[in-house]
């Protein structure tokens, strides 16, 4: 088996593997949201193609795989619905800026056919290899996949993005044993603080601003983030004084639609009973009033309601940033002090701001363990900079495994 990198090695962003044996298998296939689009390598002609989750960064170029073939595609159901949410949005976006995308809405329409959607735990038989995934902990539907050749009984683990520490909405990604395991090293070289201290600081941080009759702007992926942080102010009995915009409102929806994949499923639907979904313009002005909190996108800022709810805050507001800040976005300007981009003009934010580690994903100690329980012969560090998949790498080696760090581009060969 030779395994082909595409995107999301050494670097976090595209993700895409492509593993070349009797058949010819792409796991994810993504976009790099930084100052401009980044796309993966050319995938070629493939067979198959399996999602392990929905974000743009491991779903957002799938259409593009359509091009000139038909590969079956393979995931869970929660991940086509959300998926199918963030490729439209694309495509609209693509429409009103009068740019070309990568790929047409008859291309997004031909995968959306093509996709197959399975159960946690379910084996599925496809020529000389069988899949099963797993949950991964991450957002819902999130997976690991485990890939195993019938004839010889090896097998490949992909982690996808995952988290093994338990969250309001999810419980902890299910260790998988392994003889090659494929991992993400996102923050292979530090840990997360302690969720329910964080959790604490957070909501009394909160309702500081909001009793001084500020606006508690949070801004928040569309997809699970805003699941989550909806969740943990309703258990602490706000979710009575939230609003939520953007695609957030959508996602929920599609998370709601799919309990399964998640727990609490009744937790979150009291939660969005209790809040206000903004539909017009004079809600966005409610919203505004003071004393309120408001869940929207975009994430990092880079585009989306948060633009324009963060020039109008009143000085006794605050932004609470709780994601991810990729290079070249806003909210990484906004963490470094420096203008943000809003329409093609210069922006200063004087409103204060504070960030708060949620992160989805897997810690430093995290991913020792699930390595340690996987067990496996050899490992591969993907997703994450070139900084933390080299740190994660060379304890692995000092801890005696085999181990691997490659960068776009490059192939590895393995016996399977």
């Amino acid at each position: 088996m030779e395994i082909r990198f595409l995107g999301g090695a050494s670097e976090v962003g595209r993700s895409g593997i492509l593993l070349k044996g009797s058949k010819k298998i792409l796991m994810d296939y993504g976009l790099k949201v930084n100052e401009r689009l980044e796309y993966p390598l050319p995938a070629g002609q493939i067979d198959a193609f399996i999602l392990s989750h929905a974000h743009l960064d491991h779903c957002g170029n799938a259409p593009a795989l359509y091009h000139d073939g038909l590969p079956i595609a393979f995931g869970t159901s929660p991940t086509l619905d959300i998926s199918s949410l963030l490729i439209e949005d694309s495509i609209k976006i693509n429409r009103q800026n009068k740019t070309k995308g990568h790929y047409s809405k008859k291309e997004a329409q031909l995968f959306s056919r093509s996709y197959m959607s399975y159960p946690y735990h379910t084996r599925i038989d496809y020529s000389d290899y069988n899949i099963t995934f797993y949950d991964a902990g991450h957002i819902a539907g999130s997976a690991v996949t485990k890939l195993e050749n019938n004839k010889t009984g090896k097998n490949i683990v992909y982690t996808g993005d995952f988290k093994r520490e338990q969250q309001t909405l999810h419980e902890g990604a299910e260790i998988v044993k392994a003889d090659t395991l494929i991992i993400e090293s996102t923050y292979g070289a530090r840990d997360h603080p302690d969720r329910e201290s964080l959790i604490k600081l957070f909501i009394s941080n909160i309702k500081e601003i909001i009793e001084n009759n500020g606006t508690a702007l949070l801004p928040a992926f569309a997809v699970g983030r805003s699941q989550e942080l909806l969740a943990i102010l309703h258990k602490y009995k706000l979710s009575g004084q939230t609003y939520m915009d953007g695609m957030s409102r959508k996602a929920t929806e599609i998370a709601l639609r799919h309990k399964e994949f998640i727990k609490n499923g009744s937790l979150l639907a009291e939660a969005v009973s209790n809040t206000v979904q903004i539909a017009k313009p004079q809600d966005r002005a409610d919203a505004l009033h003071g004393g309120n909190i408001i869940i929207t996108t975009a994430g990092m800022l880079n585009g989306g309601p948060v633009l324009d709810y963060i020039t109008k805050l009143n000085s006794r507001s605050m932004v609470f940033l709780t994601g991810y800040q990729a290079e070249g976005t806003n909210g990484r300007k906004l963490l470094d002090e420096r203008p943000l981009d809003i329409d093609g003009r210069k922006f200063a934010v004087r409103t204060p701001f504070a960030f708060y580690d949620f992160s989805a994903h897997a810690g430093q100690a995290d991913l020792y363990e699930y390595v340690k329980g996987a067990d496996p012969e050899r490992v591969i560090c993907v997703h994450g900079d070139e900084d933390a998949s080299q740190a994660f790498k060379e304890w692995l080696e000092l801890e005696g495994y085999e181990a691997y760090a490659p960068k776009v581009g490059e192939s590895i060969k393995i016996d399977f």
